[in-house]
């Protein structure tokens, strides 16, 4: 038997993880993103790289924090320093999932998929008491609201308390 069929085979097995494909959960915003913005995009847009880019600074526009870090990753926003709009848009318009388009977005910037989604506070199963105000304070901004005169925690209690009804959907 020879020893070369044995050598390859065990680099095979040596360098094969050593391809990077995305994890379960990697990449969150990205994919998150790229799928509402193909979803904004109809047949003759999706084939066309110079209207996706377009297309995708304007989409950026209104997005907020991670989201508009991710867009701030790519060049899709004003203040972005770089751009790699073409690396998204040229994929998008084979067609190519968001899972792959990410995929290689990481190569060329592994910040791109460190974003992650903040986990979202159950407010059926919360105790606000054992909140930090920090937290609280989150809350009411997350929500757009403010709390005019509030100097204690249970005066953030209370504020929330009182917008819950608008801002939590309770499901039956």
């Amino acid at each position: 038997m020879s020893v070369l069929p044995l050598i390859a085979i065990t680099l095979t097995v040596l360098f094969s993880p050593l391809v990077l494909s995305l994890k379960a959960g990697e990449c969150e915003v990205c994919i998150s993103v790229l799928n509402r913005f193909r979803a904004t995009l109809d047949k003759e847009q999706q084939g066309d790289q110079k209207i996706i880019e377009k297309r995708f600074v304007k989409f950026c526009k209104p997005l907020k924090l991670k989201e508009n870090r991710f867009c701030y990753y790519l060049g899709g926003t004003a203040d972005a320093a770089t751009g790699i709009l073409g690396e998204m848009a040229k994929p998008l318009s084979w067609g190519m999932p968001s899972e792959k388009v990410c995929e290689k977005l990481k190569k060329k910037d592994r910040q791109i998929c460190e974003l992650t989604y903040e986990k979202q506070i159950d407010f059926s199963t919360v105790d606000l008491k054992k909140l930090k105000v920090k937290d609280l304070k989150k809350i009411l901004s997350d929500w757009d609201e403010g709390c005019d005169g509030c100097l204690e925690k249970s005066d953030f209690i209370k504020r929330i308390e009182e917008l819950k009804p608008k801002h939590v959907r309770s499901e039956l």
